[in-house]
């Protein structure tokens, strides 16, 4: 299928967001969207999906005008979309989000055995083989959850398919499953879609690249006539010669020790301190249990066995509100499901940790409240600049992180643990967010960071935890280190 859109534009409510963009994909091509947060692209991608329609412009299908006025046009098209936000149903098995509405009957009844088997097929025929269908999708790690989004737009073997920062939390053998998945849909005559903040893979897999800044498109090009600096150049409107900060001096005193910490199942006898000023990552792949320990640390999950002590006296955390006590906070790796409320305003959501101390007698002080979130807001540049009384569900990707980042800076914690902070979130913002990460260091705070990017963890740290299957099988020096010696550790292959 040729998609091709001709003088787009799309406003809300007498504000033009996208400016006449035009585009053009072709069967078996890799057209690469990249550009910073705000430039476009989520627009961009409703329209394609049906979710939005344009305000003028074109939008033509193997030279045939179409117009989308529901996802229901864009599905019976054969356009696909995978969005960044995950949109399983939690409480529904692996089976039943892959095949909903389409189930294998027998005798008027679903057959369960077939639809399993039919499920298993698919997942395997795609590189997913690892994943159940019989498991519920809520007790998946988020990335498997991504890899059943990727699963179920494919099921109707779409001719093209829009995958929304589909790499955001794959790290290893799943990310490696993606790409292999994109070159064979490649090789089928798809075309696909491609909407990324990590311009090493858009370099890898694209055939074209589309570059989006505020509303219009401001470059097409194709991997052999571009680099990645080159992009970032274009993106953020400057050139950007340095993205992680430089070393900190020697760190302070302990403020977070954990000791032989245990929850079965998960992960076992895990030790590691952090000290003030200090950075310390924490990289392992999916199924380490790297996410697991930080909930458990912070009080959101029990430990089996093990100690845990802050500023050097034993805690006993027994819920997420002892350890935010304690000077504590920790930023989740999902922030649609547990890190904002998106029915909410920006105000109340940076406001939630510190609602309780911002009070005036029984009430809470309205005043003081919107005083400091702004000074948030102002701090960490969430834009738009008047953004509290929006709803947070309409700030940008970028924006949203910075929102919750902000949250929890509000409740002026001691240790900060940051699950995937800059997951789908242009370099731009990401550069932001690694000064932001220093700067609160070099003021006292001890910052673990967990993420699955090798390229981050090395620098923007410190020091580095490596898990793997739910132990730490190595603690390394971010400035001695190299990407293979941390992925050795992670896969239980090192030296």
């Amino acid at each position: 299928m040729t998609l091709e859109l001709r003088g787009v534009r799309k406003d809300y409510g007498g504000v033009e967001v996208l400016h006449g963009v035009d585009l053009v994909g072709r069967p078996g091509e890799v057209l690469a969207v990249v550009g910073a947060n705000g430039a476009g692209k989520s627009t961009l991608i409703k329209i394609l999906s049906g979710a939005q329609s344009m305000s003028a412009g074109e939008m033509r299908i193997d030279g045939e005008a179409a117009e989308f006025r529901s996802p229901h046009d864009a599905h019976a098209r054969g356009i696909r979309t995978v969005y960044q936000e995950l949109s399983i149903v939690p409480g529904l098995s692996v089976t039943e989000n892959l095949l909903m509405g389409n189930f294998p009957k027998r005798r008027g009844l679903i057959d369960w055995a077939a639809a399993h088997a039919r499920a298993r097929e698919l997942l395997e025929s795609i590189g997913f083989g690892a994943i159940d269908p019989r498991t519920l999708a809520g007790r998946l790690s988020v990335a498997r959850q991504q890899m059943v989004e990727i699963a179920k737009a494919l099921v109707s073997e779409p001719r093209v398919l829009v995958l929304d920062e589909p790499s955001a939390v794959l790290a290893g053998s799943d990310l490696e499953s993606l790409f292999a998945l994109v070159r064979r849909l490649r090789e089928r005559g798809v075309l696909v879609i491609y909407v990324s903040h990590r311009l090493a893979e858009v370099m890898e897999l694209a055939t074209s690249i589309v570059v989006v800044k505020d509303g219009r498109v401001i470059a097409t090009t194709e991997p052999a006539r571009t680099s990645e600096s080159e992009l970032i150049g274009l993106m953020a409107g400057r050139r950007l010669e340095q993205i992680y900060p430089d070393r900190r001096a020697e760190p302070g005193e302990v403020r977070l020790s954990v000791h032989g910490l245990t929850r079965r199942g998960e992960f076992e006898d895990v030790s590691f301190a952090l000290r003030a000023g200090e950075i310390v990552g924490l990289f392992g792949l999916v199924g380490s249990g790297r996410s697991e320990l930080a909930r458990c640390v912070f009080g959101a999950e029990p430990a089996t066995s093990g100690q845990v002590k802050v500023a050097g006296g034993d805690v006993r955390f027994r819920a997420p509100s002892d350890a935010i006590a304690a000077g504590l906070a920790l930023v989740t790796e999902d922030r649609k499901r547990t890190g904002l409320v998106g029915g909410m305003s920006v105000l109340d959501n940076i406001g939630l940790t510190t609602m309780y101390g911002m009070r005036r007698g029984p009430l809470i002080d309205a005043a003081r409240r919107r005083e400091r979130v702004g000074e948030m807001i102002d701090r960490l540049s969430i834009q738009p600049a008047h953004c509290a009384s929006m709803r947070v569900v309409n700030l940008s990707g970028g924006n949203q992180q910075k929102a919750v980042l902000a949250k929890w800076l509000l409740a002026e914690p001691r240790v900060l643990i940051l699950d995937e902070p800059t997951r789908g979130v242009d370099m731009s913002t990401r550069i932001a967010i690694y000064r932001m990460i220093d700067d609160l260091a070099r003021d006292g705070l001890a910052v673990l960071l967990i993420s699955s990017d090798l390229t981050e963890v090395l620098g923007a740290t410190d020091r580095i935890l490596v898990m793997n299957q739910g132990r730490v099988t190595g603690e390394l020096r971010s400035d001695r280190t190299t990407e293979d010696e941390i992925l050795a550790h992670a896969i239980g292959q090192a030296a």
